[in-house]
């Protein structure tokens, strides 16, 4: 064979290799097309059956249930009750053109009934029996951010009529299974003017009794109390634990709801969520955490929270020193917020209104700054899948310098001095928390800084305040600085500057309204939707402030 005739030859082998190299490849590409089209047709399936589940659902939901004759007043109305809502339609005669008035028909949705009895008449001094009038609903409605009670009659003299629909709305309400029938109650009868028993006892357990909810209640002794009786009680018999109380007593529950969870899942290092909801009834003098979940300061608005199992999940963050934990909380101050409250515990014997403002008014004459270096991590967008343990390959920022405040907060921290909250830059369940570092400066550019909070905003439009969405904080002071309750001799508005202490005293800190002194360096880590609180998403509370002053 002649070489001409050999190449032509390896020419052709190449051609049909790649001719069989481009049929093989077609091939499997088709194969990979199939595998999608198959795997786009199973997922347009599933779409197709979870959306005819729903329309299903909705039309079951909407379906009725029961339809009857009652009045509502003076007037008969066609009530026709599906699985979702109550409707009641006026039933008005023809006028003499043949002619039908329409009216507007009434609507109400089972997920604002907390209750149903049945109405009877009674003689003075009769407990029981008695003939039927008919069935009344008692249900929420809504005024701004508070939660009202309401009733709804609807009258009936047939007996047999009334039982029938009373039995129905009865399975309907009960028949949810966010809303509690058992509830652990405990009550800090010392919290602020010492009221929490008679809010309880005046505005709460009647609602709880009319909504069949069963109570065990505890009234705490001391500090801690609560903390031992979560430790040791059964909590499988409860549907939910309430707090009567102030930020402090609802800080100490939600560290022992976290710890029993610890302990029941043998987690000791990593945080757990607990299983049971924590409600809380507003009886201490600020309440940021019930004002961030219910929007106002209302014993009523939370309790109807409660009863209807309004559920929402929250961020905590837990505060550590030399890999110790100290607690878990919402919020915590460093510097001006710590050294307020120190001066605050001081002066028990005044009356809370009184003690606050003597705190607030010495601390601002005594101003002085902490020098520490600040850390920080910043929060990722996707920070709220994060596991706070992990993030050991971030970069931190570390900042050196003097802080009038630093302040950590999860929660916006709503109240009606507030009404956007002390941290309105961060969200309930957002997995971040809101930085604020005040540097700094002088005592009136602080004062400035502090009344603009009552307003609308400003607060963290000035030069020496930095805030920061952030994952976890190290605060660690410098070696001596602290502070000393010597009066400077120096007055006027020039920058304040540390004073030298003695070897290990510890800094205050203001952890959720209660004092803890810590010595050493701080680390605060947050831990996206840790516990769940009976309330809802509110980006303002009710605000009954009149005047700007502080």
């Amino acid at each position: 064979m002649s070489e001409p005739e050999e190449d032509l030859q390896r020419e052709q082998r190449d051609v049909t290799k790649k001719k069989e190299k481009e049929k093989r490849s077609a091939k499997k590409k088709k194969k990979k097309k199939k595998k999608k089209t198959e795997e786009e047709e199973e997922e347009e399936e599933k779409c197709e059956k979870e959306e005819q589940q729903v329309e299903e659902e909705e039309e079951n939901s909407e379906c009725v249930v029961l339809r009857g004759i009652f009045k509502l007043g003076k007037k008969s109305h066609d009530v026709l009750l599906t699985r979702t809502r109550l409707t009641w339609i006026p039933i008005t005669p023809e006028t003499p053109t043949g002619e039908a008035c329409v009216l507007q028909p009434g609507v109400m949705l089972l997920q604002d009934v907390f209750a149903v009895k049945v109405k009877r008449r009674r003689m003075i001094g009769q407990q029981s029996g008695g003939p039927v009038l008919g069935v009344a609903l008692f249900f929420c409605r809504r005024r701004g951010r508070r939660l009202e009670e309401d009733t709804l009659h609807l009258h009936n003299a047939s007996a047999e009529h009334t039982h029938t629909w009373y039995n129905t709305l009865k399975d309907l309400l009960t028949g949810s299974s966010s809303r509690p029938r058992y509830l652990k109650v405990f009550i800090n009868p010392s919290s602020h003017k010492k009221e929490a028993v008679h809010i309880y006892r005046e505005h709460v357990a009647p609602l709880f009794k009319m909504a069949d909810v069963r109570t065990d209640i505890t009234v705490t002794e001391r500090k801690g109390h609560a903390l031992s009786v979560m430790k040791e009680c059964k909590l499988d018999e409860y549907d939910g634990v309430v707090c009567v109380g102030g930020d402090g007593s609802v800080a100490e529950l939600c560290h022992a709801l976290v710890l029993r969870a610890q302990l029941d899942a043998d987690s000791p290092e990593k945080p757990v969520t607990p299983v049971l909801p924590l409600g809380i009834i507003p009886a201490g003098s600020t309440d940021v955490v019930s004002c961030s979940v219910h929007g106002v300061r209302d014993p009523v608005t939370a309790a109807l929270h409660i009863v209807l199992g309004h559920l929402q999940q929250v961020d905590m963050c837990s505060f550590s020193s030399l890999g110790q934990l100290v607690c878990f909380g919402f919020s915590a101050m460093f510097g001006f917020g710590g050294r307020c409250l120190a001066r605050a515990e001081k002066k028990r014997w005044m009356p809370s209104s009184r003690r606050r403002e003597y705190a607030l008014v010495k601390t601002l004459a005594r101003l002085r700054p902490e020098d520490c270096q600040l850390s920080f991590l910043p929060a990722k967008k996707s920070n709220r899948d994060v596991d706070p343990e992990s993030e050991g390959e971030e970069t931190w920022t570390t900042n050196q310098g003097l802080y009038l405040s630093i302040s950590i907060m999860s929660v916006p921290c709503l109240s009606p001095h507030t009404p956007q909250g002390l941290a309105p830059n961060t969200s309930l369940a957002n997995g971040s928390a809101a930085l604020i570092a005040v540097g700094n400066t002088s005592r009136s550019e602080f004062v400035k800084h502090l009344k603009r909070y009552s307003s609308s905003s400003g607060q963290f439009s000035f030069s020496f305040v930095e805030t920061h969405n952030v994952s976890a904080v190290r605060i660690r002071p410098r070696s001596l600085v602290g502070w000393s309750e010597e009066e400077s001799e120096e007055e006027g508005e020039s920058k304040t500057s540390p004073i030298i202490q003695s070897e290990g005293a510890a800094f205050p800190w203001n952890i959720d309204g209660e004092l803890v002194e810590i010595a050493n360096e701080v680390l605060v880590r947050v831990h996206p939707r840790l516990i769940t609180l009976y309330g809802e998403e509110v980006d303002e509370a009710e605000s009954t402030v009149s005047c700007s002053c502080i």
